[in-house]
């Protein structure tokens, strides 16, 4: 079947294309050339509308665990917002986690066709791509959580050599099937559990003796040499703490100049200026992403209102069980791995620290020069669920509107902030650049995020309007592989993506020793902790695109 969508002004980076008027041509999923004296089986006629590759998130907690504990924890939240079935889309519930199929639908709803779940603990890495695998419509693919295990601080407090390292993070990523490592508070999950409450960059591990320093530039150092695409996908330490922008700039030189991404980067962006003494560190950590072209980002904005904070940073999420709202929570240890936190909050824009913290990322968003390496992120849930994404890039996109929501929270906050000063709105192309092309770059995804010839047809078209929030709230047609999805801003169709992995090679005598090591210490043996590809594809719900590595010859 050949489809053509005629006449749409197009935003493709990735191609250099920046609003021109084009023809796109769809044959068996993907977009192709324009075919000579070749019938058009279906015609879109989408004169003047904004076309845009479909939309990707590369931190979004999606799947896992703590996404089904913090279900669990809000029952009062999904009665606010319950999800009727329909003859085309299956019930649910919505809002600060939603139900799996709903997260599918909702995503797809504003034009995004891919998402990430930023946190795979590989002993829990099978209920987690089970849970992505119920999510339709959506690629998956996730990064795995190292940085606390105890196998890899041992392999560190022996001193074991490099090579070592990578043969274990290599075989953890492809038993696990992720796309990414991630580190989250470098060994603070592990050190909370030996009763150490605060762990800084060059402060050891009591029980094993390393520091986060060392446990960032082994573990950058291991994806660097693996040919993994993503960087090292870092949560780093004091994540919330007034003053921790130090700490941000001390991680960035930890690495030497290794490829790194800070993840959520207006929660570690804060200094202790003021009678608060809390403060704006924006413009320090701006500057220095400036200047270090190493370092990518995504922002991890919050916005006013109800949500829940999830994480395996249990070290900070204990820290803050005080501020549950409403008043409960869940901390956990999980195994040798990890461990898991939960706090439900509600942001207020009356609140001082929360109004400031709502400045602070959108100062980074607007002081990093380069689009190609930040990213547009709520940290959903943590900062805001994600279908708060229109309203953000309202935000990014209008100083007008942006100056009259400066206005409304807290008076204090406005003081000590330099927003109003800021003209920079984002353009088009912009939003492209750090919703699409920039995504699918730093991930290592092929084909996609780019509308050029012999990518997967995901494309997402929108009606121009000046009201940004309205224009990205609801597109007028989804594409997800050539196939209509979304129309008018309701699913029309449903269907299954892919689900992304990366496998680096490894010395196979790796796993004689693993295997000792889970006897000894896990609750599963090795087999069970490896996960097979028909495990991911068996029930017809999508399939598995294996990305090379870099410098590979696959």
């Amino acid at each position: 079947m050949l489809t053509k969508l005629t006449g749409g002004i197009v935003y493709d980076p990735a191609n250099g294309i920046n609003g021109k008027q084009l023809d796109i041509f769809i044959k068996d999923g993907r977009i192709v050339k324009q075919p000579k004296n070749a019938n058009i089986d279906k015609e879109y006629v989408i004169s003047n509308k904004v076309v845009m590759a479909g939309a990707i998130d590369l931190h979004t907690h999606i799947g896992g665990g703590k996404s089904n504990i913090a279900r669990i924890l809000m029952p009062e939240n999904h009665r606010d917002d319950p999800v009727a079935r329909t003859s085309i889309t299956r019930s649910g519930t919505g809002h600060v986690m939603p139900s799996t199929h709903v997260t599918g639908y909702r995503y797809a709803e504003m034009g995004y066709t891919a998402g990430f779940e930023p946190a795979v603990l590989p002993v829990n890495a099978r209920q987690a791509h089970m849970e992505m695998a119920d999510i339709p419509i959506l690629d998956k693919g996730g990064y795995i959580m190292l940085g606390s295990d105890d196998y890899l601080l041992r392999l560190m407090t022996a001193n074991k050599d490099q090579e070592a390292i990578n043969n274990y993070v290599a075989w953890v990523l492809r038993a696990a099937q992720g796309v990414g490592i991630k580190v989250v508070n470098p060994g603070g999950i592990s050190a909370f559990k030996f009763n150490q409450r605060k762990l800084d960059l060059d402060e050891e591990n009591k029980y094993y003796n390393v520091t986060p320093r060392d446990i960032l530039k082994t573990l950058a150092t291991a994806v660097r040499q693996l040919g993994i695409p993503h960087p090292l996908h870092v949560h780093g330490c004091n994540l919330g703490v007034p003053g921790n922008m130090q700490t941000t700039l001390d991680s960035i030189k930890a690495v030497d100049g290794l490829p790194m991404h800070l993840t959520h980067i207006q929660f570690h962006s804060y200094g202790t200026e003021g009678d608060f003494k809390f403060s704006s560190g924006a413009a320090e950590i701006a500057e220095a992403i400036n200047s270090n072209k190493n370092i990518s980002l995504d922002v991890g904005q919050i916005m006013f209102g109800q949500t829940i904070t999830a994480s395996g940073d249990s070290m900070h999420q204990y820290a803050n069980h005080s501020f549950a709202n409403p008043n409960k929570w869940v901390c956990m240890d999980i195994e040798c791995d990890a461990g898991c936190g939960l706090v439900p909050f509600k942001y207020r824009d009356q609140n001082f620290v929360n109004a400031l913290q709502w400045a602070i990322g959108l100062e980074i968003f607007l002081l990093v020069d380069d689009p190609w390496r930040i990213f547009l992120t709520t940290d959903h849930p943590n900062g805001a669920p994600f279908t708060t994404y229109p309203h953000l890039i309202r935000l990014l996109m209008d100083k007008t509107f942006r100056d009259e929501m400066l206005t409304t929270i807290h008076p204090e906050a406005q003081k000590m902030t330099t927003l109003a000063s800021i003209d920079r709105e984002y353009s088009l192309q912009e939003i492209a650049i750090l919703t699409r092309a920039g995504a699918a770059k730093i991930t290592g995804l092929t084909n996609r995020g780019s509308l050029g010839e012999g990518d997967w047809a995901d494309i997402t078209i929108y009606t121009e309007n000046t009201d940004r929030e309205a224009m990205f709230e609801t597109p007028d047609y989804v594409f997800k592989n050539g196939e209509l999805v979304v129309k008018n801003g309701e699913v029309v169709h449903v269907t299954w993506g892919t689900t992304h992995v990366v496998r680096p090679e490894y010395d196979r005598s790796v796993e004689t020793h693993l295997k000792d090591y889970f006897e000894r210490y896990m609750t599963m043996k090795v087999g069970n902790f490896k996960i097979s590809d028909d495990e991911i594809t068996e029930d017809g719900r999508g399939s598995l695109t294996v990305h090379p590595t870099i410098g590979s010859a696959q």
